[in-house]
């Protein structure tokens, strides 16, 4: 008889966003006159910039000619982005990466669940608290976490580093050694972020203790304050100890057509075995490329066109980030995110738990945001609210919530 992997059947219910999905469905079928505005899931509501459309149909009519069709894409992508990724996201920043160093892929969310499948099972992993959940529980299902204690909504062999509004919702070191530590900056979901001078202690530590840091900077592009990094590879010994994610779902739109890249450097090596070649062999073995057409769109968001259009689109969702922290804090909520973030974070009402004010928001205002508990233990009693919505829907949202 075949067996199952029983790692998947600790997993408590389904995926967060599935979860929130079913609730407001089932509420729409009960109410179909209800407008309802979606501020939960961060998908973005802008079309494709016009440089990036303008690629897409010219990569498009190449796929018509033979002489000018492509098949399957090379392991680490098409040497065009890769190299345009150098030039314009670390060379510029006063970092050197050399383009195979870059593996090109559909989406962040894939490289930070598949990124695990590298390790070996008896890693420990840390991680931020809230966080986003695809960390825990890919590892989850590699059956690296231990068990789940549901009276705390924590694993027993995870090391949770606590964000607090104390700490500005940023981590502190762990009491105990990692071999794993997963930080994300700008934060998913609290949205905040931390300075250079403070990422290089995390990079000091991980050196030192011999810890490997997966640095998610899916949201590098929202960041406008001067001190904030835009990559951990800004960070003196960074290329030893550290993995770096960017997407191209938030700063540039492809939440529907899928492209992001991870960023491995060679001196990254335990013992003697680069992670670099671990993840090209993975690569190559699992993963059959990203499409030409969109790689070809990808390139256009580093033309001079692509860069104005795509900072147009970062402006109007940040735009809305301050209509949100704005309008709250007028009605007499406790905000943070919004500055260096499209997430705005909020302490629920009252004595209010996160999924409680989320029913409420829903059912009073029909405002679908996301709960906090979703994220980890240090959610609770806070609340997500994402800026990719429509500026006039987000206007209508926060008007809808001061009526409360």
């Amino acid at each position: 008889m075949f067996k199952i992997n029983e790692n998947y059947l600790k997993l408590p219910g389904s995926y967060l966003f599935s979860d929130i999905g079913k609730k407001v469905r089932a509420f729409t079928e009960a109410n179909p006159d209800k407008k309802i505005i979606r501020l939960g899931i961060g998908d973005v509501t802008l079309p494709l910039a016009p440089a990036v459309i303008e690629a897409l149909h010219k990569a498009t009519d190449e796929m018509a000619v033979k002489e000018t069709f492509k098949g399957y894409a090379p392991d680490l992508g098409y040497e065009f982005l890769r190299t345009a990724i150098v030039e314009n996201d670390y060379k510029t920043r006063g970092v050197d990466i050399a383009i195979d160093e870059i593996f090109i892929s559909d989406g962040a969310k894939s490289d930070s669940g598949n990124i695990q499948e590298i390790f070996d099972i008896n890693n420990k992993i840390a991680v931020c608290d809230p966080v986003y959940p695809v960390y825990v529980d890919s590892n989850a299902m590699a059956g690296r976490t231990g068990e789940y204690l549901p009276e705390l909504g924590r694993w027993s062999e995870v090391i949770y580093m606590p964000c607090t509004e104390e700490s500005n919702f940023a981590p502190e070191l762990p009491k105990e050694e990692p071999d794993i530590i997963y930080l994300c900056f700008p934060n998913n979901p609290t949205g905040s972020t931390i300075n250079k001078a403070e990422l290089q202690k995390w990079v000091n530590y991980a050196n030192k203790v011999g810890a490997v840091i997966i640095y998610d900077a899916a949201y590098e592009a929202y960041i406008s304050e001067e001190n904030v990094p835009h990559s951990i590879y800004e960070c003196e010994g960074a290329k030893t100890c550290a993995i770096e994610l960017r997407s191209f779902s938030k700063n540039a739109g492809f939440t529907g057509t899928r492209l992001a890249f991870t960023v491995i450097p060679k001196e990254l090596k335990c013992h003697d075995v680069m992670l670099n070649s671990l993840w090209a062999r993975r690569h190559g073995t699992k993963f059959n490329g990203t499409p030409y057409i969109i790689q070809a769109a990808g390139v256009a968001v580093y033309t001079e066109e692509g860069k104005k259009q795509t900072k147009s689109q970062i402006a109007y969702y940040m735009n809305n980030a301050k209509v949100i922290r704005e309008g709250l804090a007028a009605a007499g909520y406790q905000v943070s995110g919004g500055v260096n973030a499209p997430y705005i974070w909020l302490k629920t009402p009252g004595k209010m738990t996160s999924w409680e004010f989320f029913d409420y928001l829903l059912k009073e205002a029909n405002v679908v945001g996301t709960p906090g508990s979703g994220f980890g233990p240090h959610g609770e009693g806070y609340f997500r609210l994402t800026a990719f919505g429509t500026y006039e829907n987000t206007l209508e949202a926060i008007e809808r919530i001061k009526k409360l």
